[in-house]
């Protein structure tokens, strides 16, 4: 059985806590969460002692310890991603199998300083929102893709991920420029990916279902409803890129999806005006 290592800012969160089960049960038993390190303890919420203790996951002193224990890596914080150029630097050193939970990091800068860090030292590594394998928006054509209007929850800081990587993944290229057009309570933002092509991300309300607009250079439109099992999708993938080292997402992507955030939130201080990406 393949163990893996699990790293947190703190372990009592929703993405440590259902992990272990999902990656069990979808790799055949074949792998197991048996490390977890966490930099500190949750506020209000277990410790990370008590997290071990209750999921069957040994805890281990520090990330050099992991790490050396470990035949794959998962690097979590998903709410904190100003922590993982500190708790992704020794995974992305040791060329085992690392994922790093979404969002990837705080800025573009260091989301490229990560890759070329595990490029350096030949270490397979990919980041994702689970979003990314919505059964809809993997069978949506790419092809004639004109402009894309995406609906959908959560704060921007750590929710705005889920909307973009869809679009960035749809649109399959770079975006050029961002400008910011909501509100401090519905946070909405146009995204122009050059040659006509655009497309609106709109944080509207905590109840709102992920959805997606998107029209075609034939007058065609399809609303994408986000209704499947993505989670699952993305832990299958997950572990077949455990077992077989294959990069599932592209490192540009993922570069222009933190850039778009980034540039985004700048945005937002210079409302109806573009703001070009590097």
């Amino acid at each position: 059985m393949k163990k893996i290592g699990f790293i947190d800012y703190y372990l009592d969160e929703f993405h440590a806590n259902k992990y272990p089960d999902w990656i069990y049960e979808a790799s055949g038993g074949t792998m197991k969460v048996a490390y977890a390190y966490g930099m500190k303890d949750k506020e209000g919420g277990l410790s990370n002692a008590a997290w071990c203790e209750q999921y069957g996951v040994e805890q281990v002193d520090s990330i050099e310890e992991l790490v050396r224990l470990s035949d794959y890596i998962v690097v979590l914080s998903p709410d904190n991603p100003e922590m993982h150029w500190e708790l992704s630097q020794l995974p992305l050193q040791s060329g085992k199998r690392t994922y790093i939970d979404k969002t990837f990091a705080p800025d573009r800068e260091t989301a490229v300083r990560m890759f070329e860090l595990a490029k350096a030292h030949g270490t397979p590594m990919y980041s994702t929102s689970a979003l990314r394998y919505e059964e809809q928006y993997v069978r949506a054509s790419r092809e004639g893709i004109r402009s894309i209007e995406s609906w959908g929850p959560g704060r921007y800081e750590n929710y705005s991920i889920h909307q973009i990587e869809p679009v960035v993944s749809l649109m399959n290229s770079s975006p050029k420029r961002v400008m910011f057009t909501g509100t401090a309570s519905n946070p909405a933002l146009l995204i122009d990916f050059g040659d006509g092509r655009q497309a609106g991300i709109h944080h509207i309300g905590d109840n709102a279902p992920f959805t997606l607009g998107v029209s075609y250079e034939n007058g065609h439109c399809s609303v994408l409803k986000a209704e499947s099992n993505f989670f699952a999708a993305f832990i299958k993938e997950l572990v077949s890129f455990f077992e077989t080292g294959d990069v599932p997402v592209p490192s540009q992507q993922t570069i222009d999806v933190i850039a778009v955030i980034e540039y985004g939130a700048k945005a937002a201080e210079r409302p109806y005006e573009w703001i070009d990406l590097p």
